[in-house]
């Protein structure tokens, strides 16, 4: 799209519950913002949006796409950017597979997903695949630091009617496990490179030299990690986990992240797949190979490949019943947790645990105490630091806690551990080694076959803007604010030379604490439960986790985080919070027609959008459109006009009604802009005269299944149908 028709406002279309949303939302937020002349137009990043643009020589000419994420990435490194983002899908394997599969019988040829490739043709087909797995959309479009805190209208109500806590018990037999070493935390080394560099990545072994990654290039002063996890340490681990917790008779369950760490976490469940049927593939093993199981890919798909199988299908029912009980996912679809890699993702199945007392939902459907396996030691210290406190002290209180505000290293790539392409599963024992072109050896590990060997990077000039950005909020604040950094790990150590310096030649040494995770987790929820508020200023990982944990706690849910990414040539990017795409939400909507999505962080993102737009622009009524938008966001709490989670009951569809009706109330009420007012009042009188047929409209169309012509790929016209079910509404709104 040329320079010239970019929108002033590009609102990200994307996947699952927030992109039905949209389809009810999206045509509201047109109409309003044509008033202060504003354009609102959409860049397609959702899967399948990503999967057709990846393959335009395999389609017809009317069927293809532009490369809308490329350009979003263009767009966002310009001052004109303003970007809002919603929750896409970080694509595990079985979900791309769905998707092609979607498409195909959609009509679009694209090519099946190769797990095996074999040929040129399927390597080739499998790396263009490969480019979309994972967090493939955020690193492209984060060309700035995260700042990321609940909207003070969220808070307040949050305080106002607190949600239900899990009341934990001083002798639960819940905990954390990890290794003992051998992980990637005990493995790591970093450095920070005093001049412009490129390096490859070679492993050594007996056999010759293999070229891992023939160039990668850094400007100077970046901060470059490698590490690795040993595979028979982790396997050592695993069986010794299952054993100790069928000896303490409770749930086990692993917590992963196989979506943004889309290499190295896939292979870690792996490992707990194959440990968990350990007699299974000793027995069997070539048999299942054969019938193509990989254990990466989760229980169920394996379940799938040996179903036909009785004398496997009776070896694994025979192990699962010497095993300890599971963590479910659904248990009356007997999901366990090591079912999908990306059914239990670690940012929001271990806050969910922690809310509920420790508990997990086991396969009778009860709760019960659970061990929570988190292999690797880097963040694992947070979520059993969190454990242990609670257990000490009972549960959090909504009503009185304050608030753990987040700003994130993640600009230009920072810290994507995992998702780079530099994370390999080692093939032959050896040494692997960074090496610089001018044949210095970086970094060096000497690893066995079956290890996770990875490396990361973070840049200089994101670093400098993220002390500098956390030293611009703590000085708005006044809040406690503390780095989570460990001076004991190779890649903290050399963050921690960059943050000193800063905050001592800007004279504020004296208001930042710099701790560990594990002091910094203790220190931050100490706070919080005297009523006291705090900026816990981390890495990319840890923004990830902890701006689910912390809200979980406080909010009951991350999706109503202001979610604020200031993009370092001066756009904005603001995300809908954290708190995923809610596949459970669209299985409700085709089975019910009720949509329980809650479109909150919605409201808060766009009207940090117009005000952003207006300040950046001078465009007045974008402003006033961004302070009204806030209003109808207090008036959707204040009134609860947030969707119910029951069939029958007010859904997303409804809260749009309302958002839509408190907004412009707020505009046609204000007294800056005449004219706008105006403009808006007959809207605003026409949406409160009209209430009871929308509200009968809206709830006549729940209660039946929900057509919307696709789950990846919708029909656009089935959609609007299914979202804007109101004649009366879509009137007042055109």
């Amino acid at each position: 799209m040329a320079h010239s028709e970019t929108p002033d406002i590009v609102y990200t279309k994307v996947d699952e519950a927030p992109e039905l949303a949209s389809a009810s939302l999206l045509p509201i937020i047109q109409r309003f913002a044509a008033a202060a002349g504003v354009s609102v137009g959409t860049k397609d990043i959702s899967l399948a949006g990503r999967i057709l643009a990846t393959f335009p020589d395999f389609l017809k000419e009317d069927q293809r796409i532009p490369n809308d994420l490329a350009e979003l990435g263009e767009l966002v490194k310009t001052p004109e950017a303003n970007v809002i983002k919603l929750p896409n899908i970080s694509a595990s394997v079985p979900q791309l597979v769905d998707a092609v599969e979607e498409l195909q019988g959609q009509g679009f040829a694209i090519p099946d997903y190769p797990e095996t490739p074999s040929t040129d043709a399927e390597k080739e087909i499998r790396a263009r695949y490969d480019t979309l797995k994972g967090s493939a959309v955020n690193p492209v479009l984060r060309e700035g630091n995260s700042d990321r805190r609940a909207a003070t209208a969220v808070k307040k109500f949050a305080q106002n009617n607190p949600h239900r806590m899990g009341d934990w018990a001083s002798d639960s037999k819940t905990r954390v496990a990890s290794m003992s070493g051998n992980d990637f935390f005990s493995n790591e080394k970093s450095a920070t490179l005093a001049t412009e560099a490129t390096a490859k990545i070679v492993l050594e072994t007996a056999s010759g030299e293999t070229v891992l990654k023939d160039a990668v290039s850094y400007p100077a002063g970046t901060v470059v990690d490698a590490t690795f996890m040993s595979g028979s340490a982790l396997d050592t681990f695993l069986a010794a986990e299952i054993e100790k917790t069928k000896t303490e008779g409770v749930l086990f369950s692993l917590h992963m992240k196989a979506t943004m760490m889309k290499v190295s976490d896939p292979i870690i469940f792996g490992h707990a797949v194959r440990a968990w049927l350990a007699p299974v593939f000793e027995k069997f093993g070539d048999r299942m190979a054969d019938l193509g199981v990989n254990p990466n890919q989760g229980l169920g798909a394996l379940l799938e490949k040996v179903e036909g199988d009785a004398e496997i299908m009776a070896a694994i029912a025979a192990i699962t019943a010497e095993r300890p009980p599971m963590y479910m996912v659904n248990s009356d679809k007997g999901i366990t947790n090591l079912h999908v890699p990306s059914d239990v993702i670690i940012d929001a199945s271990m806050p969910a645990l922690i809310r509920n007392g420790g508990k997990g939902w086991g396969p009778s459907g009860e709760e019960a105490d659970t061990v929570c396996v988190i292999p690797d030691n880097s963040y694992a210290p947070v979520y059993d630091e969190a454990v242990n406190f609670f257990k000490a002290n009972g549960k959090l209180n909504p009503a009185t806690a304050g608030t753990v505000q987040n700003l994130g290293l993640m600009a230009q790539k920072a810290q994507e551990y995992g998702s780079h392409p530099t994370t390999f599963e080692i093939a032959e024992a050896g040494t692997v080694k960074m090496v610089l072109t001018d044949g210095t050896v970086l970094h060096e590990h000497t690893v066995e076959a079956g290890d996770i060997w990875r490396s990361a990077s973070a840049r200089k000039a994101p670093i400098e803007d993220w002390v500098n950005l956390a030293i611009e909020r703590q000085k708005a604040t006044g809040f406690r604010s503390i780095f989570w950094l460990d001076a004991n790990r190779a890649h903290d150590a050399e963050l921690i030379a960059y943050v000193k310096p800063i905050l001592e030649a800007k004279g504020v040494a004296d208001k930042f604490e710099i701790m560990a995770p594990r002091e910094a987790t203790r220190a931050s929820l100490e706070t919080i439960t005297k009523g006291e508020n705090t900026i816990a200023i981390t890495g990319n990982v840890l923004r990830d986790y902890l701006t689910d944990l912390f809200p979980i706690l406080e909010l009951a849910t991350s999706a109503k985080m202001l979610s604020i990414v200031k993009l370092m040539q001066g756009g904005g990017l603001f995300e809908t919070g954290a708190g995923g795409s809610a596949p459970k939400h669209v299985q409700q909507l085709q089975a019910e027609n009720h949509l329980r999505w809650d479109s909150l962080g919605e409201f808060c993102a766009l009207g940090e959008s117009f005000k952003f737009l207006g300040e950046s622009k001078g465009n007045a009524r974008a402003t006033i459109l961004g302070d009204a938008v806030e209003e109808a966001t207090q008036g959707i709490l204040d009134n609860d006009r947030s969707p119910s989670r029951k069939v029958g009951e007010p859904d997303n569809r409804d809260s749009h009604y309302w958002f839509a009706r408190y907004w412009a109330e707020a505009l046609a009420a204000q007294t800056d802009d005449a004219a706008l007012a105006a403009e808006m009042a007959p809207i605003a009188k026409d949406l409160a005269d009209n209430e009871a047929a929308i509200v009968a409209e809206m709830a006549a169309a729940q209660g039946s299944s929900a057509d919307t012509g696709g789950y990846y790929h919708a029909d656009a016209a089935k959609l609007a149908a299914v979202m804007r079910p109101s004649a009366t509404l879509n009137a007042i709104i055109g």
